[in-house]
């Protein structure tokens, strides 16, 4: 005990961590569940060699916390919690390789300080895994690289194998590896070395259960993550939204100071490669062959494709380290002072609701929607219930109620992972049900008047009735449509 007071007391930097990591544990009671947790928590009660969107990583985790500890939303909100903390630090030892005492201080705590360590303490997603096993990957790789440890090309091979088990960007691993080693002059040698390719084997014999899942499942996933997303991009159409949409993410993501630093360093670098043909040396390379393809080769493509806010995460563990060789003392103490202003800001929003989210991507109101929709399976026996967005309404009400909830796929739309719970939706023929509508901008009160076009090629009849309206400490700040739907007939194909 009295050596880690003295550590603390010697290192500032670890205060900070210990500070903002016991702010977030304190929040986590104050937040509800998520659609991003119900749904990855599906996952893991409906375990899998992998599932239609993403691997399983993130479900298995969620499975071993609610095990061991219960179900409960604060369960859910530990396993993210507890994960990014690791990663924390995971991220210290590996920042300590490349970095003065000084230096690392101050970069432990420009990632400490971020929203994205929030967001990942906060929410579910496949990042809270892969930004683990990222970060020991790298660990691994530069034991086996720089200190010519054997045995860290198997523990590498593992952790990339892991990685690509929690979310498909952990492919650029492997590309960040041979990238380095293409480059690196002192280190092209072992392009022919075995231990490289035995550790890249390694790697896919980890990964193949997510390839033998969409062998027997005719690529789904891997046609979903990749078919919309080239074509869109092949369709090449500027969108400025786009762009500084992006900008804007990333400005949140990182808070500005941090952001600007990491645009800098990025400027500085390929500047020197591309007209200077300035290759840095072998470490700062490290860093930069994991940084460059993730962070520059998705910013480069947002002027014609929406990059989603979540997939530059993984650059930020060597981008925040490179950000720790150059960033001062005084941006460091300016990077906490806008760090405490939003994560004051995002608690008041937490435990007030301050402004009501207009979208479905809230902690707000499932539970109370469960409990209506349960009062009207009351009033309406023998029902089933189901919901018409992808996931997020369904998922969360399966949380919630102790009955099988449907999705979308009950009126032939595309679900994600929903279409292959392995449901005979004949077995629901002749069944009456409750079509739960999610009303994101909720204006007024009024009713919908019409229905999903679908409903009337799967229901004898549909009637709407009143709509849920969810309440937070008196205020009105969701609604919901609601249609009784009478005598299913499933489409068999």
């Amino acid at each position: 005990m009295n050596k880690l007071t003295s550590l603390i007391a010697k290192n500032k930097a670890i205060s900070w961590v210990l500070g903002f990591q016991l702010f977030r544990f304190l929040v986590l009671p104050f937040m509800g569940l998520m659609p991003q947790d119900a749904y990855y928590y599906l996952y893991g009660q409906n375990l899998s060699l992998s599932y239609f969107d993403h691997p399983g990583m993130i479900g298995y985790t969620l499975r071993f916390f609610s095990d061991i500890f219960g179900k409960s939303v604060f369960v859910i909100k530990l396993a993210d919690f507890t994960i990014t903390t690791l990663t924390i630090v995971s991220f210290y030892k590996l920042a300590s390789y490349f970095l003065s005492k000084k230096k690392l201080e101050r970069a432990l705590i420009l990632i400490t300080t971020t929203l994205f360590i929030s967001i990942l303490s906060f929410n579910s997603t496949p990042d809270v895994p892969l930004l683990l096993f990222w970060t020991l990957s790298l660990i691994c790789l530069y034991k086996a690289i720089f200190e010519d440890k054997k045995w860290f090309w198997i523990f590498g091979g593992i952790a990339m194998g892991l990685a690509f088990n929690s979310k498909y960007t952990a492919l650029l691993l492997q590309i960040g590896l041979i990238l380095f080693l293409i480059f690196s002059n002192k280190h092209r040698k072992l392009l022919i070395s075995p231990q490289v390719w035995l550790s890249l084997v390694i790697s896919i014999i980890i990964m193949s259960p997510v390839f033998w899942w969409n062998y027997q499942n005719d690529f789904a996933s891997f046609t979903f993550q990749s078919s919309e997303r080239t074509t869109s991009i092949s369709e090449f159409k500027i969108s400025p939204t786009n762009f500084f949409g992006a900008i804007a993410h990333q400005l949140l993501l990182l808070l500005p100071i941090l952001f600007l630093v990491i645009i800098t360093f990025s400027y500085k670098y390929i500047k020197r490669a591309v007209l200077k043909f300035k290759i840095p040396q072998a470490k700062t390379l490290f860093l930069l062959a994991f940084f460059i393809p993730t962070f520059v080769g998705f910013f480069s493509i947002t002027p014609i494709y929406w990059v989603k806010l979540n997939w530059m995460m993984p650059s930020y563990i060597t981008g925040i380290i490179l950000a720790g060789m150059f960033i001062s003392k005084k941006l460091v103490k300016t990077q906490i002072v806008f760090s405490v202003v939003f994560h004051v800001l995002a608690m008041i929003q937490i435990l007030f609701y301050v402004f009501p989210i207009k979208s479905d991507d809230t902690w707000i109101g499932w539970n109370e929607l469960a409990i209506e929709t349960e009062n009207l399976q009351e009033k309406y026996s023998n029902t089933f219930v189901f919901s018409n967005d992808n996931y997020k309404t369904s998922a969360c009400l399966n949380y919630f109620m102790n009955q099988k909830v449907y999705a979308q796929n009950i009126i032939g739309l595309p679900a994600l992972h929903f279409d292959y719970l392995g449901d005979d939706l004949s077995n629901l023929n002749g069944k009456n049900a409750i079509f739960i509508d999610s009303d994101k901008g909720f204006k007024d009160h009024k009713m919908k008047s019409d229905f999903n076009p679908e409903l009337k090629y799967y229901f004898q009849k549909i009637t709407e009735i009143q709509p849920i309206i969810i309440k937070k400490d008196g205020r009105e700040v969701r609604k919901f449509w609601v249609f009784y739907c009478e005598n299913y007939q499933a489409k068999i194909n």
